[in-house]
């Protein structure tokens, strides 16, 4: 048997773009679904790269920020055809989603007189995303906290971001710190945290003097800020997409930009449209600043996924392999899940707040989150999020 690494076929970058648009119209069910359906056609039935490889691929790729399913259809989009196959992949796949959404967009800003009389559906959405968010921390957090030093981060970004830190002062304190500990070196650890805390106070205050916690004017943004807004995100998205939702809710809503009920309306359109999840900053970026910021906040988002294969993958795989590195991003990650565990509780206590009946809203989250909890499926989340929305009109009226 050789061992030859296998090679992608031969295409035209017509042919290229359309096996990965193919990709992204049935990109139903998450990262996990969407990683799936690509190894079976392009691993295991079509040859593209070899199974070995495709897992390292993927181990590095998870390491990265970024929804990890577009990153693997750039770098295998580079395998064909170079950084321009890389682009056509990357653009493939995420076209239908972007397409869906941005007219998901329109519909939602500008038919306002039908969006008022589904006012009891979106409510209903609103508490199963909630329970949505819930479980997907669950799952974020058992990859990730491993120890009881990774719990005790993620107990300090839960805290913290309560108390309305800057989420990225907690990313930094919580990589710093579980480097130092995991080296034995537990005194320095306590040490770097408070100088890590002490420079991105400092730094956020040079950089935000207004406030501290991030809030700002709430003056029309300019493509500018909602580029920068998705940007943010797409560097920070460790563990997956769910990651985007604190960065982006606190440059959008935090700034009084919107309110969370149609941030949660968002993510529920996000769940049920074939895309990764983080197009949700699509919709977020129409809302706030029509076409142009719908746009800017897209290419903000994705821009990271396509640098990090088009550009540094080579480069990176060696880095990734260090040790030390390995530390910092698993003290980050526990951070993170305490910053979307801390959002998603915001996000729940805002809606029941808004909800015309607490009981009705608190029983179409439980029943939520049992099913997404026990339904194994990758339809899932998006018939949960459909049902919950059929049950929030018929009761909330």
């Amino acid at each position: 048997m050789s061992d030859q690494e296998p090679a992608p076929p031969s295409l035209s970058y017509a042919a290229l773009f359309l096996r990965f648009l193919r990709f992204g119209l049935l990109a139903f069910g998450g990262p996990v679904a969407q990683i799936a359906m690509i190894r079976r056609d392009l691993v295991d039935q079509e040859g593209w790269i070899s199974s070995a490889h495709f897992n390292r691929l993927l181990a590095v790729l998870q390491v990265l920020p970024g929804p990890e399913a577009h990153e693997l259809c750039v770098h295998l989009g580079m395998r064909a055809k170079g950084r321009i196959g890389g682009l056509l992949a990357g653009l493939g796949f995420m076209l239908p989603g972007f397409l869906i959404m941005l007219g998901i967009g329109w519909a939602y800003v500008s038919l306002t007189p039908v969006m008022g009389l589904l006012a009891g559906a979106f409510l209903g959405v609103q508490s199963a995303v909630v329970a949505v968010v819930m479980r997907a921390v669950h799952k974020i957090g058992a990859h990730i906290l491993e120890d009881r030093w990774l719990w005790a981060v993620a107990a300090i970004g839960f805290v913290a971001t309560l108390a309305e830190t800057g989420f990225w002062i907690v990313l930094i304190a919580g990589g710093a710190a579980y480097a130092f500990i995991k080296a034995g070196r537990r005194v320095s650890a306590l040490i770097v945290m408070a100088i890590a805390l002490a420079a991105a106070v400092a730094l956020y205050l040079w950089a935000n003097p207004t406030n501290l916690h991030g809030a700002a004017s709430s003056a029309d943004p300019t493509a500018w800020a909602m580029l920068w807004t998705g940007l943010k995100a797409g560097l920070l998205t460790f563990g997956g997409a769910y990651t985007a939702i604190p960065y982006v809710r606190a440059d959008t809503v935090g700034r009084g930009l919107i309110d969370d009920g149609t941030f949660l309306d968002g993510l529920a359109f996000a769940g049920v449209i074939p895309a990764p999840l983080v197009i949700f900053c699509t919709f977020v970026g129409f809302v706030v600043g029509g076409w142009a910021g719908a746009l800017a906040m897209t290419a903000g988002v994705f821009l990271p996924a396509f640098a990090f294969s088009m550009i540094f993958y080579e480069r990176l795989e060696a880095v990734v392999a260090d040790e030390r590195l390995h530390r910092v991003l698993a003290g980050v990650a526990a951070a993170v899940v305490g910053i979307i565990a801390a959002t998603s509780l915001q996000l729940g206590l805002t809606t029941l707040q808004r909800a015309p009946s607490i009981p009705i809203a608190l029983l179409i989250f439980a029943a939520a989150l049992a099913a997404v909890w026990f339904w194994k499926s990758r339809y899932a989340a998006a018939v949960v999020l459909a049902m919950s929305a059929l049950a929030g009109w018929a009761l909330f009226r």
